[in-house]
């Protein structure tokens, strides 16, 4: 064991480990990347991360620079959370501390997962309704923001915190409120590391406010710290939501305060297959007002995919060899009047549709279908679905030019696309196949991202709306940013993190050249499930 995991050792309560099984498996996440790092930390509590940073920022003070990356879940597609530095997981930080049944509060550790909580809260009838990975932890849900599948009717993890606690890389922690103009002023004459961010924060505010304010306009963005118009305004100020999809650059998150929701029981669930891309939008768009759970679109190949791995999904995918596609819609209020409405529905729609709508004697086929994207990201013929173009925005408007764009594409890259996600949210993704052992994988798979962050563009959308931009899609995410806001987010970074500590290789420190080198050339032995 080398010297710095030994003092950390004997440093805090939790564990640190730097031998080589240890360090290959938080080398690798859900990402195309592999990145080894020097050690990995496991705190078990606040005051564990606390000296863990002051190390850090004592080692940056002479000099010795030791990068610091959060790992929450390994559920990253970008590569945010390795590090050839310090890794520091939170997966020992999963307690639920406390709980306010009738004000529908919660306190956590940022480590708990979204199974781990909604198990807990289930028993007093309550639930976080987040559509992420049950394995999602709440600290790495906040850090990468990602519109998930409920997001469409609840909105993401951004509704549902109140407050959270945050280590600084100084070792410093705070508790993020809101705040008047008038307590922003007065703590920003106190001679603390908090005091200090408040009274720049009110500095970088003055000189940039016709900036702040016209981000504040674009709710569907999550690159650089674009919820700065959430936190700073002319007469409050809220540091929470600069932490949204802030990737661990800015600090340390350790607890949350979050507010929950009653449970919805009951479900009530439809698939519907359509030939042509019109008659899908109009069927959907009439289900939007109806406000589901879930509101799912899928290229027809996904269900084909599933149907080829054993699935029994019910439907004919036969009938659309040249192309189709798939609708799936999830209710959990008022559903016997919905689903009714739903069927009578049936009969405007075209002879060749298939609408399958949920009874006691489908039950097990609509399950098989959930399952069904599972069966599509891990069917390895030929390659690995490579995640470079992930949870990206595309406005429900521009959905069919977008399909459009996407046959030129194929065609072009010789590459098999096929789009799926949330309708209601405005989310997507492309997962192409690739070998990844092919000596041309990085040149193809560069190209790739380019061109669709291209097209994505052009259609209005972005590349980075659906979820934070990590270390791939910052390849081409920090491409589309203005130099004023490439400024304003540089700032933002030097206020918290001075020394560059926190997560230096992501977002807009992301080094092309460093990730390029750093993709995989094996499979990473991390599932999509």
């Amino acid at each position: 064991m080398g010297k710095i995991a030994r003092y950390l050792n004997q440093l805090t309560i939790g564990n640190t480990f730097d031998s080589p099984e240890i360090l290959e498996f938080y080398s690798t996440d859900r990402s195309v990347l592999r990145i080894k790092p020097k050690a990995v930390s496991l705190p078990e509590s606040t005051e564990d991360v606390r000296k863990l940073m002051r190390f850090v920022n004592q080692l940056s003070a002479k000099n010795i620079k030791l990068p610091v990356t959060v790992w929450g879940s390994g559920l990253d597609e970008t590569g945010a959370g390795l590090s050839n530095g310090l890794i520091v997981s939170m997966e020992k930080m999963n307690k639920l501390l406390e709980s306010d049944k009738r004000e529908r509060l919660v306190r956590v550790q940022a480590g708990i997962t979204l199974k781990e909580l909604n198990t807990a809260l289930s028993i007093n009838g309550l639930t976080l309704p987040i559509g992420g990975h049950d394995n999602d932890t709440i600290g790495s849900l906040i850090s990468n923001c990602p519109s998930d599948v409920y997001a469409g009717k609840y909105g993401s993890i951004t509704h549902f915190i109140e407050r959270i606690e945050v280590v600084l890389p100084t070792g410093d922690a705070i508790q993020t409120d809101y705040l008047s103009a008038r307590s922003v002023e007065r703590i920003a004459q106190e001679k603390t590391s908090e005091g200090a961010i408040y009274k720049k924060l009110s500095a970088l505010y003055k000189k940039n406010e016709k900036l702040i304010d016209e981000i504040r306009k674009n709710k569907n963005e999550t690159r650089g710290y674009a919820k700065v118009g959430m936190a700073l305004r002319k007469k409050s100020f809220d540091l929470m939501p600069l932490f949204f999809g802030a990737q661990g650059t800015l600090g340390i998150i350790t607890e949350v305060i979050l507010r929950a929701v009653p449970i919805e029981s009951k479900t009530g669930r439809v698939v519907a297959v359509f030939e042509k891309f019109e008659t899908t939008q109009k069927f959907m768009d009439e289900l939007k007002p109806m406000q589901p759970l879930e509101l799912n679109f899928y290229d027809i190949k996904v269900a084909k995919a599933a149907e080829e791995a054993g699935k029994k999904l019910g439907i004919n995918t036969e009938k659309y060899e040249e192309g189709g596609f798939v609708v799936f819609a999830k209710f959990d209020k008022r559903i016997n009047a919905k689903l009714n409405k739903i069927s009578a529905m049936k009969k405007t729609l075209p002879r060749n549709a298939q609408v399958i709508i949920e009874s006691t004697k489908n039950l097990k086929m609509l399950d098989e279908f959930e399952n069904s994207l599972t069966s599509y990201l891990n069917q390895v013929k030929a390659g690995e679905r490579v995640p470079l173009a992930t949870d990206f925005y595309l406005p429900s408007a521009k959905l069919g030019q977008f399909l459009e764009d996407l046959k030129v594409l194929e065609r072009s890259l010789k590459l098999d696309l096929a789009l799926y996600g949330s309708y209601s949210a405005e989310c997507y993704n492309l997962r192409p196949r690739f070998d990844v052992e092919d000596a041309k994988f990085l040149k193809n798979a560069v190209a790739f991202i380019r061109a669709t962050n291209f097209i994505i563009n052009r259609e209005g959308g972005s590349i980075s709306g659906g979820a934070a931009e990590g270390r791939v899609k910052a390849l081409v995410s920090n491409m589309n940013l203005s130099e004023d806001e490439k400024n304003l987010y540089t700032a933002i970074k030097d206020i918290f993190d001075p020394q560059g500590i926190m997560n230096p290789g992501v977002k807009l420190g992301a080094d092309p050249r460093f990730t390029l080198t750093h993709f995989r050339t094996t499979g990473s032995g991390k599932t999509v499930l």
